[in-house]
């Protein structure tokens, strides 16, 4: 139960390539993929988190193992919230831009398609905002995935 496998250090490693790996794979997926989970779009991440637990520890089932990597990946996780918070240039790296999808009562399709955003999801966002269309003054897909409508 408490013994290596691997040695320790492969363990943080290991980690830190798969937290960095899933970061970027996750920010190429796009703003949507994150802010609103479909039932899909859980799917997806309960099986992200089960294809990558061997490339974690290595076949290694110790409970030492495993808890290096839970915390190499929760000091990632910190460093990079700490970076963020104080660095623009990472921030807009990690994080994104907010994407500016409509303005001054016109959205623009070409943005929503290319954002992965349906007109419906859109739609709800105006209803939410009770908002409607011609009252839009601008309308912005936040680093979140969620939709901010700002109203003349």
């Amino acid at each position: 139960m408490l013994d290596l496998q691997l040695p320790w250090w492969e363990f943080i490693v290991r980690a830190g390539a798969v937290y960095l790996a899933l970061l970027v794979l996750v920010r190429l997926s796009g703003k949507r993929t994150v802010g609103q989970f479909t039932p899909f779009d859980l799917v997806v991440v309960v099986l992200l988190s089960e294809s990558v637990s061997n490339a974690l520890t290595g076949g290694d089932q110790s409970l030492v193992g495993g808890l290096i990597g839970a915390a190499t990946l929760i000091a990632l996780n910190f460093g990079f919230a700490w970076l963020t918070s104080r660095s623009q240039t990472a921030e807009k790296v990690v994080e994104g831009r907010e994407v500016v999808l409509g303005r001054h009562g016109k959205v623009y399709p070409d943005v929503l398609e290319r954002e992965r955003v349906s007109q419906s999801d859109f739609d709800e966002a105006l209803r939410e905002h009770d908002c409607p269309l011609q009252e839009m003054r601008c309308a912005f897909l936040e680093t979140d995935g969620k939709i901010s409508i700002l109203k003349r």
